[in-house]
């Protein structure tokens, strides 16, 4: 059986130390169920963080990286993918992952997170309030909130079993 992936994304640069320890914790869990972490790959923010939390907890880590400088990956990616394509990475980002799970960033993070959805993919949003402009996504259940990340790792348990993540997505 293939192993699972699920993206983390959220702001590279400097986060507050709440954001960064949830960021940690969430790759420490993701990492202790067996999966594989994705993300950004910087070495910086909740790229970093995540990667940390997966990397010192046993985990695998895939950083997807915006240039083709390989100095940019965290310490914390196993695998560093350098793709020299800019911004345009997040839709590979967003592809890859069975499930997306966000935390605060900026325009970067809420590209990952309307690409995601536009896919038909289920993003999970932990401490980052992405407000009216993706509420019929939060009626429909594609966008869930969550406090917690021991809640999100129980969220990403319930749609890794069910049917809507078998598939690809609606426009892929």
């Amino acid at each position: 059986m293939r192993k699972r992936i699920i993206g983390v994304m959220g702001g590279g640069e400097i986060v507050n130390p709440g954001d960064y320890n949830a960021a940690y914790h969430l790759g420490a869990l993701i990492a202790k169920e067996g999966w594989i972490l994705l993300n950004g790959g910087r070495a910086s923010g909740i790229m970093e963080a995540s990667a940390r939390g997966a990397k010192e907890n046993g985990g695998l880590t895939i950083g997807i990286l915006p240039v083709t400088n390989p100095d940019w990956a965290s310490e914390y990616i196993d695998i560093p993918i350098l793709t020299g394509i800019g911004l345009a990475r997040n839709y590979i980002n967003v592809l890859t992952s069975e499930v997306v799970v966000v935390l605060p960033g900026q325009t970067g993070t809420i590209s990952e997170v309307a690409l995601a959805l536009n896919i038909g993919k289920k993003v999970i949003s932990l401490n980052f309030d992405l407000g009216s402009l993706f509420e019929k996504y939060r009626e429909d259940k594609q966008l869930i909130y969550a406090k917690s990340p021991e809640e999100v790792v129980d969220l990403i348990k319930k749609l890794l079993k069910s049917s809507h993540n078998k598939e690809f997505g609606k426009y892929v």
